[in-house]
Order: structure tokens, then C-alpha cells, then sequence
């Protein structure tokens, strides 16, 4: 059931991902900065739920929990940079929507097609150095309570847990401040967004107003659904956190949105349903 279940969402997150990714990178139209962003997303989608899924799949099908150090040290590293990047990207998106919005006589100067290689490439570099930073850090803390995770994938909270309690303060340190970071981006997002809907209520036409926030709502969607569970997961009191809550919570952040993403975005958006 584990591996049929997981095989499904894996493939319908590929097919739909993938679909995002051709659909944009062929259509001549939608070589704009929101569409290049979203692609970006979609590949981060891809190899965010390539990184724990398959491994979960292959230990269903042949019947065994393990896996090596070296195995869960890596899953641990690529999951976090592409979660990572993954929520810098948001904030580079919530910026595009600003610009275009409330500075639409400014879009081409200030969302250059050399200005927006330069906000991924940032996006992706920033969240490298903040995984390489807590993966070296994690795997460095002595395990003084056994090698056995409660969860389907590596992943720092669940590490932590085997630490010991020095050590574990020293990791919970790193996460306060990457925390702040996390804080900071959401804070510009919600900025940008109190900003976009000033301007969009000021619009005269109603087919306009509608026009431009359905530009919007699906970035919003994906930005709550992803901070929502990211903060639960990482930043949730110890007695709050049970087997199947956390079972069911890492699903849901780091399963669900590579699923989701492809439909709230294309569902939304008429110029990508036709590309498709």
C-alpha cells in the first residue's frame, strides 16, 4: 500500500511538473519572468520529491527500513537546498507580482531578462550554503540515542532527536537564525502583497481588478501552504510531536506541494492551459 500509494503521487507530481517545464520552455509566449520563474519552481518541485520519495518507494517494495550514512546525509543536504531555494524563489515571485502590479511601466527595466538570472541563480546559491551549513553541522553531533528515525525520509528534526542534548542546542541555534532569515523573506512577502492589493483595489474596471488577482492567487496559495507546514515541522514544541502527526505533516510538506503546485497554477491560468 506505502509503495503504491507513494509510486501514484510521485508520477502524477512528474507528469505534472514536467508538463509545467515543457509547456514553458516551448512556447514562445510565455518566455516572460513569471513563467521562467515558475519553471524554476517546477524544477525544484521535481527534485525536491526525487530526493525522499524513490527511497521510501525501494525500502517499501523490498521490505527494509535502512539506510547508509552517507545515503541519509545526502537526502538530508538536497532536501533542505531545495526547500530552500524553493521558498527564496517564492519571495523573488512575490517581488515579480509587485513590480508588475504596482510598477508596470518598469517591469522590462527592472525584470530584465539578465535581472531575473541573476534572482534565481541568488535563490539557488543561498539556499546551497544554507543547507551545506546545517547538513555538516547535523552529521557532526555525536547520535547518543540510537540510529532509528520515526519517519519515511532523513531530516534534521528527526536527527536532532538522536542527539545529544549539547549538541542538539548548539543545531537549534543555526535553525533560530536561519528562522530569522525565513522571517525576513516572509515579512517582504507579505509587504509586497499589502502593496499589490492597494493598487489592485484602486483599479477603476472590475475585469481588470479580477485580471490581476488571479495573477496573484495561485503564488499566494502555494506561499501559504508551504510556510504553514514548513514552520510547523521546524518550529513545533517538543510535546506536540507524535509519530503519525509528524508522519503526516512531512507528507504534507514535502509530498503534497510538488502535487499541487502544477494544478493551482495551471488551473488558474489561461495563457498555460493553452501552451499545454
Amino acid at each position: 500500500v506505502h509503495f503504491w500509494l507513494f509510486l501514484g503521487m510521485y508520477l502524477a507530481a512528474l507528469l505534472g511538473n514536467s508538463l509545467i517545464i515543457i509547456a514553458i520552455a516551448c512556447d514562445q509566449r510565455l518566455h516572460t519572468p513569471m513563467y521562467f520563474f515558475l519553471l524554476n519552481l517546477s524544477v525544484l518541485d521535481l527534485c525536491s520529491i526525487s530526493t525522499t520519495v524513490p527511497k521510501s518507494m525501494t525500502n517499501s517494495l523490498w521490505d527494509t527500513k535502512a539506510i547508509s550514512f552517507q545515503g541519509c546525509a545526502a537526502q538530508v543536504f538536497l532536501f533542505a537546498f531545495f526547500l530552500g531555494a524553493e521558498y527564496c524563489l517564492l519571495t523573488v515571485m512575490a517581488y515579480d507580482r509587485y513590480v508588475a502590479i504596482c510598477k508596470p511601466l518598469h517591469y522590462g527595466a527592472l525584470l530584465g531578462s539578465r535581472a531575473c538570472v541573476q534572482m534565481a541563480a541568488a535563490a539557488w546559491s543561498s539556499a546551497f550554503l544554507n543547507a551545506l551549513l546545517h547538513t555538516a553541522n547535523t552529521f557532526s553531533l555525536p547520535l547518543c540515542q540510537g540510529h532509528v528515525l520515526d519517519q519515511f525520509f532523513c531530516e534534521i528534526p528527526q536527527i536532532l532527536k538522536l542527539s545529544c542534548l549539547d549538541a542538539y542546542l548548539r543545531e537549534v541555534g543555526l535553525l533560530v537564525v536561519s528562522a530569522c532569515l525565513v522571517f525576513g523573506c516572509f515579512v517582504f512577502i507579505v509587504v509586497s502583497y499589502v502593496e499589490i492589493f492597494r493598487a489592485v483595489l484602486r483599479i477603476p474596471s472590475a475585469q481588470r481588478r479580477h485580471k490581476a488577482f488571479s495573477t496573484c492567487l495561485p503564488h499566494l496559495t502555494v506561499v501559504s501552504l508551504f510556510v504553514t507546514t514548513s514552520v510547523f515541522v521546524y518550529m513545533k514544541p517538543p510535546f506536540l510531536s507524535s509519530f503519525s502527526l509528524d508522519l503526516m505533516v512531512a507528507i504534507w510538506y514535502s509530498v503534497i506541494p510538488a502535487l499541487l503546485n502544477p494544478l493551482i497554477y495551471s488551473m488558474r491560468n489561461q495563457e498555460l492551459r493553452d501552451a499545454l
